[in-house]
């Protein structure tokens, strides 16, 4: 067991000797890898915090429930309960005299309303549901329409269905993108191989004839191709990132012009790590593939 973890640790050893030879095509080839790896995560997170704007931006996929102009406080707490038992999500309760001063605040209407010989604004609850699907919402809003009292229901599914379609589009985009540049990130890692398998030929040969194994000539060649791509994964982490940092204050700024508040979701630690472990997997499939292929003239 000791001897192998030796045998590891000497092939690893090899890998990072050969990344530290030569710096500059090192440095050119994971900036190469973090680019093709920057593109489908930029985009992965762009549809992640759509998303949670969407769940922030008041009014958004939230169901209204009007009760009746007769209803009561009785109606009002059985309504209550009904919503409680159901477990549909968060819900508040908008009484008719305050969603009155709300519509009297709004620009232009104060005059209006103060015409008004009577609040004609109904009772109200605001449900968030908990499953934003577009089917689940259809089914709770057709589920509350059937309560007694409840005079309307008001669901936009037609632009819930827009925006989850929208969304599954942008994740199905990301997907090929990211399958297109993980062949790119392969090809990479398997032309650098063969062009070290090539450098070193006649060392490869001599090992071979002193009695070297297959996996002995391999395994540094398999660290190389999987460190080039945990580094190209870190630092297309760092290019995330960094653009990130640039657009936080702008899109904080538009926020606030728009009198919401809202801050792009980042990187976390666990992210950075499958980022790298992915970068890390695909270069050591490029490296074996290339291993497979150009070590055979030397069998």
């Amino acid at each position: 067991m000791r001897a192998r973890l030796a045998q590891h640790l000497a092939a690893l050893r090899d890998a990072c000797r050969r990344l530290a030879v030569a710096p500059l095509n090192t440095l050119l080839s994971l900036l190469v890898i973090g680019v093709a790896l920057t593109l489908p995560t930029a985009g992965w997170l762009a549809v992640d915090n759509l998303r949670e704007l969407a769940g922030d931006t008041p009014g958004v996929q939230q169901i209204s429930v009007f009760l009746a102009i007769e209803a009561g406080k009785r109606e009002v707490g059985d309504i209550e309960s009904r919503l409680e038992e159901a477990r549909a999500g968060n819900w508040h309760f908008v009484p008719r005299e305050e969603a009155l001063k709300r519509l009297q605040a709004s620009e232009g209407m104060a005059e209006i309303v103060a015409s008004l010989p009577k609040n004609p604004l109904p009772d109200a609850f605001v449900v968030t549901p908990a499953d934003t699907q577009p089917e689940s919402l259809e089914r709770l809003a057709t589920t509350f329409a059937a309560w007694p009292k409840v005079a309307h229901v008001q669901l936009d599914s037609a632009w819930v269905k827009r925006f989850d379609a929208l969304l599954r589009l942008g994740r199905l985009v990301v997907m090929l993108l990211a399958a297109l540049f993980a062949g790119a990130l392969v090809t990479i890692t398997f032309n650098t191989i063969r062009l070290q398998i090539l450098a070193q030929a006649a060392e490869i040969e001599v090992t071979k004839l002193i009695g070297a194994t297959d996996a002995y000539i391999q395994r540094p060649l398999h660290y190389f191709g999987m460190l080039q791509g945990a580094l190209g994964g870190l630092c297309a982490a760092a290019l995330v990132s960094a653009g990130l940092h640039l657009l936080t204050p702008l899109v904080g700024e538009l926020a606030r012009l728009y009198g919401g508040h809202f801050v792009l979701h980042s990187l976390s630690v666990n992210d950075i790590v499958v980022l790298a472990a992915i970068g890390g997997s695909l270069g050591w499939l490029g490296a074996k593939i290339s291993v497979l292929i150009h070590l055979r003239r030397f069998a």
